[in-house]
């Protein structure tokens, strides 16, 4: 599930056009090429000009965008056998903290 925000819609649109543009391209053998290509420097400028001016709002819903990575997709790219520890001497658990052991790069 993609999650498209509302001032991104049109580049998106946009790159969703393209990709029919490739698809019809191979598959009638047109040479579309030229169209194609018109619209990606389109597109490219459109999401210049659109994320050049976000409102103070946009980078906030940009910030908590559903598809960025989060604290946990960093680790496990960065580190090795990582155990991730739980609780505190009370017995709680904050989900919000994350702390574990781990070996950078193999180190």
């Amino acid at each position: 599930m993609d999650v498209v925000l509302e001032f991104e819609r049109p580049v998106v649109e946009l790159r969703r056009r393209i990709e029919q543009l490739r698809e019809l391209q191979e598959r009638n053998g047109v040479d579309l090429s030229a169209s194609i290509s018109q619209l990606e420097v389109q597109a490219g400028r459109l999401q210049q000009n659109i994320f050049g001016h976000l409102s103070p709002w946009q980078r906030t819903l940009l910030a908590r965008h559903p598809a960025r990575p989060f604290a946990l997709d960093y680790v496990q790219g960065l580190f090795d056998e990582w155990l991730e520890l739980h609780g505190d001497r009370a017995g709680f658990d904050d989900p919000a903290m994350i702390c574990g052991t781990a070996r950078f790069r193999g180190g």
